[in-house]
C-alpha cells in the first residue's frame, strides 16, 4: 500500500495514477491518522512553500509526516515535497520549512539567459548511483521538471542527483529510506516509472 499524502496542492491523480499502472495499491490521505498507518508516504507538491506548509499545519499533518521519516519508514517526496523537507524557503518572504533537513530553499538567480520557471527535460547526474531507487536507471538518464526554486542542503552527503540549468542544483537527495526529487518521476516517462517501480518495491 503507498499512501500519497493531499493537503489540496498537489498532482495527486497523476501520481496515484502511476502507482497503480505499477501493480500497486495506492491510497489518497487527508488525515493525521491515515499518514500515521502509513508503511509507504509519497508527499507529492507543486505551488508555493508558504502555501503549502500553512496546508500541512493547518491539517495537522506535519507531525506525522516527521515521525514516519523519524521512523525509518520509506518515504518519496516530489518538486515541492522535497523542498518541504528543509529548513526554510524564501519563496515571497521567509518561511519555515519542515526542518527534517538542514538547509534552504532558494530561487534560481537572475539571468537573461535563463527561463524561469526550469520547466521540461533535463538529465541528472548520480551522485549516489548505488542507491536503491536509482537502480535500473542509466546515467545521465532525462527527467521531467517545473519549478522555480532548489534546495541546498547544509549536509552534502544528503546529494543523491545534480542537474545543471545555468548553475548546477540539487536533484534528488537520499537519506535512509528517504527519498526526494525535485523532477517529476509521474511525468518522467519510463525513467520515473522505473524510479517509481523501485520505491513501491523496495
Amino acid at each position: 500500500m503507498i499512501t500519497i499524502v493531499d493537503y489540496g496542492m498537489g498532482n495527486l491523480r497523476s501520481v496515484q495514477k502511476a502507482c497503480e499502472k505499477l501493480g500497486a495499491t495506492a491510497e489518497i490521505a487527508t488525515t493525521p491518522a491515515a499518514i500515521r498507518s502509513a508503511s509507504k508516504l509519497i508527499l507529492p507538491g507543486v505551488g508555493a512553500f508558504r502555501d503549502a506548509i500553512h496546508e500541512l499545519q493547518r491539517l495537522d499533518l506535519v507531525e506525522p509526516i516527521k515521525a514516519h521519516i523519524q521512523g525509518d519508514k520509506p518515504f518519496l517526496g516530489i518538486c515541492l515535497g522535497l523542498q518541504m523537507l528543509f529548513d526554510v524557503g524564501y519563496e515571497d518572504g521567509e518561511w519555515p520549512g519542515l526542518g527534517v533537513f538542514a538547509g534552504d530553499v532558494v530561487r534560481f538567480p537572475a539571468d537573461p539567459s535563463l527561463k524561469v520557471p526550469h520547466m521540461g527535460w533535463n538529465t541528472i547526474d548520480a551522485v549516489q548511483p548505488q542507491i536503491p531507487l536509482f537502480t535500473g536507471i542509466p546515467p545521465q538518464s532525462s527527467v521531467y521538471f517545473v519549478h522555480s526554486y532548489f534546495v541546498r542542503p547544509k549536509d552534502e552527503s544528503l546529494i543523491a542527483a545534480t542537474t545543471t540549468y545555468g548553475v548546477k542544483f540539487v536533484s534528488a537527495i537520499a537519506r535512509g529510506n528517504v527519498f526526494a526529487t525535485q523532477f517529476h518521476p509521474e511525468k518522467s516517462q519510463k525513467v520515473g516509472m522505473q524510479l517509481l517501480s523501485n520505491f513501491i518495491g523496495g
